[in-house]
This record gives structure tokens, C-alpha cells and sequence, in this order.
């Protein structure tokens, strides 16, 4: 066992090209698992790729809440700083489902009131419920992106009877992070968390049994203008054996039995 990454992104320009090397600072680093986390279609398929030909990633196939409207958005003359994928969120649906046995999760899926603007979000929604039902039939956790839109994206969970979810890098208020917690959802914290007085609130006040490691490489880093990579994992670790009292075999002892909660599998 050893420490996991839950939502990275190793297909990003940024790293993909010097993904090998990045991948033996993860090990270095005590990482074992990182989850690496699909947009659209295209992504997916490149995600599959990457964990055929890895020992430590797993795939996560998704669609990312902007790619489920982004057509839309460009055609009504909204700008975005990404191209559209080629292919229609259904098709990246179909896809998902007919490989979901090399995949560890379905994700990235979700919703955005960051970029999408509301005239857009029951599309949005109806595209986020279709991919929610995939991962039920196939008993799947899911893995999400819930930007302005937490307490959303929390009912619509609850509605749908979801067990097993990780709101990743969340970004609501820690008194609703605590309501997630108390549902039985987890939530991961980014490798920025020591400059981000919100995640040290998580951290200290919301179930440990709840809590996993994530990077959402390369955003997110320790320190700004750099690079994010899976091996920043273990600052984050620190930081929570930190804040719990505990030692940092104690503490990833437990973050590792969280993990396993989650995905069913040791880290």
C-alpha cells in the first residue's frame, strides 16, 4: 500500500510529454496509485492508454462539465480556452460504458457555475444525470467536479441514491463540506492546501474517515507559477498527519483505509 492521487490529469499537454519522468518522482515519492481523470472523449481514450501501459494509473472515464455545453456556449458566442471535443457527450457516454471494466471510476463528471452560465445548466444537468446513472449501473464511485454548484451537485447525489462519490477539490463552504462528510461522501484535498485556509478547515473538522489525497496535476501546486505532480501527494499527507496529532504512518494508514472505502481496493 502507499500514497494514491485520486484526480490528476497526467493527459494534459503540460505533462504528458514528460510523463515517464513524472511518474518515477510519484514512486520516489511513496505513490502508488494515481487516478488519472478523462474530459471528454478523446481524453478517455488517452486516459485507457496511459493505464495500459502503467502499473500505478488507473482510468477514470468521464466528462467534464464544461465539455457537456461547451458547443453550445462557443455557437451563442461565449468564449472558452479550450477547443470543443469532436465528439458529443452521449458518444463519450457509450464509450465509457462499453470499457467501464478497465476503468477504477467514472470521472471527471459534474457541474460548473464557473464558466457555464445558468441559461446552460439544465442541459448541463441532464448530461451530469446520464453519466450519474452509468456509474450506479455499473457500480462505480464517481469522482467530481462541482465548481459554484456544490449544494447542487449534492442533491442531485442524494436523489439519485449515489453511495460512493469524492468531490474533488471542493470549493463551497466547510460547513457544507462537513454535510457531504455526514452523507458518506469523501472529499480529496489538493496539494495547495497549505496556503488555502479553507482546506486546513477541512482538514481539522471534517470526519478523517472522509478525507483523500488528490492533486489535479498541473493545477493546483504547492507553490504558484509551478508545476503540479502526483508526488506533492506526500506534502498534503504531512500536512493532515499534522493536523490530526497523529504520526504519518498513523496518518496514512487512514487515509489509505479511506481510499480503499471509496474504490474498494487498496491504494
Amino acid at each position: 500500500m502507499g500514497l494514491f492521487d485520486v484526480h490528476a490529469h497526467l493527459t494534459h499537454p503540460d505533462l504528458i510529454d514528460d510523463v515517464e519522468a513524472v511518474l518515477t518522482r510519484a514512486r520516489d515519492a511513496g505513490v502508488t496509485t494515481i487516478i488519472s481523470n478523462g474530459l471528454n472523449l478523446e481524453d478517455n481514450r488517452t486516459v485507457q492508454r496511459l493505464a495500459a501501459d502503467s502499473d500505478i494509473v488507473h482510468a477514470a472515464y468521464g466528462c467534464y462539465p464544461v465539455d457537456a455545453v461547451l458547443d453550445e456556449m462557443l455557437a451563442d458566442g461565449f468564449e472558452y480556452p479550450r477547443e470543443p471535443s469532436a465528439h458529443r457527450p452521449e458518444e463519450a457516454l457509450d464509450w465509457a460504458r462499453e470499457h467501464a471494466d478497465e476503468a477504477i471510476a467514472i470521472g471527471e463528471i459534474g457541474l460548473d457555475g464557473y464558466w457555464v452560465a445558468e441559461p446552460y445548466w439544465a442541459r448541463q444537468e441532464e448530461v451530469f444525470r446520464r453519466w450519474v446513472q452509468a456509474a450506479i449501473d455499473l457500480d462505480k464511485p464517481v469522482i467530481l467536479h462541482s465548481r459554484k454548484r456544490e449544494a447542487r451537485c449534492l442533491e442531485i447525489l442524494l436523489e439519485m441514491g449515489v453511495r460512493r462519490a469524492d468531490f474533488h477539490c471542493f470549493g463551497g463552504r466547510v460547513k457544507l463540506a462537513r454535510r457531504v462528510a455526514e452523507a458518506g461522501f469523501h472529499l480529496s484535498i489538493p496539494a495547495n492546501a497549505r496556503r488555502s485556509q479553507s482546506f486546513i478547515r477541512m482538514l481539522e473538522t471534517v470526519p478523517r474517515s472522509q478525507i483523500l489525497l488528490e492533486t489535479d496535476c498541473p493545477y493546483l501546486p504547492l507553490a504558484r507559477e509551478t508545476r503540479n505532480e502526483p508526488c506533492f501527494v506526500a506534502d498534503t499527507a504531512a500536512l493532515a498527519a499534522e493536523l490530526w496529532g497523529l504520526e504519518p504512518d498513523a496518518a496514512q494508514a487512514q487515509l489509505e483505509a479511506n481510499f480503499s472505502d471509496l474504490f474498494g481496493v487498496a491504494p
